[in-house]
């Protein structure tokens, strides 16, 4: 009788603002590729470039802006503008995918334009900016990946937070340039039911994040059965990139393995 033989047919992405937090950021990046994982970052203004492109390794996704907003018309000029500086940057740096907020975040994940309320012209003034931003994209070969965040624990404020607003976003763009960084912790503090939101993002998804609720920690950790999440994703056919964008419950390395065996299938 043949094993069954397991291997994870998706791409593992970790972040490195997130774990192995006692090393400087360099060290993390080596530390995180030489475990066999991609790596991904925040704000790029923040780091040595040139530093972590002599690191070898292999970068997955960073923050495609350095401030600016969806919905009012001087935040989106100056969204496009720094998205454009950053393009630059993900050039030197590898990276295919450039993520995006509703608004700018300060360092405590506030948002810089906070929205009680998302009207019908901020709607139609984020539809117009994600057009732009897609005309970048295309013009310079990476993508935009818009976020879904939880406005109940971590982001209070932030506009088009919600997985079903960004996929409704994305969606009224309809171009590849533009697609979903469908956060599955977020997408279960705000709304739940993950695997038909998967489901129902499958057109969409640019890349999927990861962390387990409560504490924002590795798979394995809280409430959300990610083996099974795992099977939806390769039963709608996704092979793209899943990143850990978690804290680890205790040792780092034994995170990162639980989040890698979550995502492993047995064929």
């Amino acid at each position: 009788m043949n094993e069954r033989v397991k291997h994870s047919p998706f791409t593992l992405a970790v972040c490195a603002e997130m774990v192995f937090r006692d090393m400087p950021i360099v060290e993390r990046v080596k530390r995180i590729d030489a475990l066999g994982f991609q790596v991904e970052i925040w704000d790029w203004t923040r780091h040595d470039i040139m530093a972590l492109v002599n690191t070898g390794a292999t970068f997955s996704s960073m923050t495609g802006y350095i401030d600016g907003t969806l919905a009012d018309k001087e935040g989106s000029d100056r969204l496009v503008k720094t998205a454009r500086q950053s393009i630059a940057v993900a050039k030197e740096l590898g990276i295919p995918r450039l993520n995006l907020h509703g608004t700018g975040l300060d360092d405590q994940g506030l948002p810089v334009v906070p929205a009680g309320e998302v009207t019908g012209p901020m709607w139609i003034r984020a539809h117009d900016t994600l057009n732009r931003l897609a005309d970048l994209g295309q013009e310079h070969g990476v993508t935009f990946v818009l976020e879904n965040l939880n406005t109940q624990v971590d982001h209070p404020g932030v506009p088009f937070a919600r997985a079903c607003d960004v996929l409704d976003l994305v969606a009224s763009v309809d171009r590849p340039e533009v697609r979903i960084m469908l956060d599955l912790y977020h997408a279960q503090i705000g709304e739940g039911n993950l695997i038909e939101l998967v489901r129902r993002c499958a057109p969409y998804l640019g890349e999927i994040q990861v962390a387990d609720v409560p504490g924002r920690c590795e798979p394995g950790s809280g409430e959300i059965h990610y083996p099974a999440i795992a099977r939806t994703l390769n039963d709608i056919g996704y092979r793209g990139t899943i990143g850990l964008e978690g804290w680890a419950s205790g040792d780092d390395e034994l995170a990162l393995r639980r989040f890698e065996e979550a995502f492993t299938l047995s064929v």
